[in-house]
C-alpha cells in the first residue's frame, strides 16, 4: 500500500482551470489555489462543490504549495487518484512484488528511458535470455457508467504517438505492453471511450494487432492511501468482454 504522507485534507472544489490549477475551500473557509497534476478533462471527477482531499507538500518555496490527490466522482461517487503522477510507480511496485504475472521474471525494471523518436518509455523491462519489454502506463480515471472504467477522458495525440512506437518496438522483435492502471476500484470492465477519441481507439486497434499487448490493473484509494484491488477490470469491445491479456 502507498500510503499518503503527510496525510490529506478534506476540502471543497470551487473550480478547475487552466488543467493544473483549482481553488478550493478548507473546513475552516480557507481558500487557496493548489495544482492538479492530471492534463485530461477530469470527467465527472471536477464538479464545483465536490468534496477532495489535498495535500501539503510541506515546501513553501513551491508556488503551488498544496496538490490536490483524490476525488470523488462518477456514477458510483467513489475515491478516485486524480494525480496521474502516481500510475508510473504503482505499476512498477506492483510488478516488483509479483502482482502483475503477466509481467513477471525479468532482472530489471528502469523507468523514464529514451526509446524511439524522442520519446521516454515508462517501464522498461529487461532480463536474461529474454527481449526487452517495452511497458506505457496509462492512469484511467473516466467513468460514465456503473462498474465500467474508460480511457482517454479527452482527446491524446501523445497517447497515440505511443501506441505508434510500441508497434516499432514489436517489429524490432521486443516485446510492448500497454497497461492501463484503474485509479478507481468501482469498476468490473474497461473499453476505450472510442466517442471522445476515435484516432487512438483506432491506434489501439491497429497496435494490438501488430503484436501490441494491453493489460488493465485496478487500484483501491481511500483517504489513507492506495492499494491494489482485488479484481480488475476486464476488457470490453464492441460489447463483447474479452480476456485481460491479449
Amino acid at each position: 500500500m502507498t500510503d499518503f504522507t503527510p496525510p490529506l485534507t478534506r476540502a471543497t472544489l470551487l473550480k478547475r482551470y487552466k488543467r493544473f490549477m483549482a481553488d478550493i475551500r478548507f473546513a475552516d473557509g480557507q481558500e487557496i489555489t493548489v495544482h492538479v497534476a492530471n492534463p485530461g478533462s477530469m470527467m465527472g471527477l471536477a464538479e464545483p462543490g465536490s468534496t477532495i482531499y489535498v495535500q501539503d507538500s510541506g515546501n513553501p518555496k513551491r508556488k503551488l504549495r498544496w496538490s490536490w490527490q483524490l476525488a470523488s466522482g462518477g456514477p458510483n461517487n467513489e475515491p478516485v487518484v486524480v494525480n496521474t503522477g502516481f500510475a508510473n510507480g504503482l505499476v512498477e511496485a506492483a510488478i516488483r512484488n509479483g502482482h502483475i504475472p503477466e509481467l513477471a521474471g525479468y532482472d530489471t525494471i528502469k523507468r523514464e528511458v529514451k526509446y524511439g523518436e524522442n520519446s521516454r518509455i515508462d517501464l522498461l523491462l529487461e532480463g536474461a535470455g529474454k527481449p526487452p519489454c517495452y511497458v506505457e502506463v496509462k492512469s484511467v480515471t473516466l467513468s460514465r457508467q456503473p462498474r465500467l472504467a474508460e480511457f482517454p477522458d479527452s482527446k491524446t495525440a501523445r497517447g497515440a504517438k505511443h501506441l505508434v512506437e510500441l508497434q516499432n518496438e514489436v517489429a524490432k522483435g521486443h516485446r510492448a505492453v500497454m497497461v492501463y492502471a484503474a485509479m478507481r476500484a468501482d469498476c468490473d470492465g474497461f473499453r476505450i471511450a472510442a466517442d471522445i477519441d476515435p484516432a487512438y481507439d483506432k491506434g489501439l486497434k491497429e497496435a494490438l494487432a501488430s503484436g501490441v499487448e494491453r493489460l488493465c490493473y485496478a487500484w483501491a484509494p481511500s483517504p489513507n492511501g492506495i492499494k491494489l484491488a482485488t479484481t480488475h477490470p476486464t476488457f470490453i469491445d464492441e460489447g463483447r468482454e474479452t480476456a485481460k491479456t491479449e
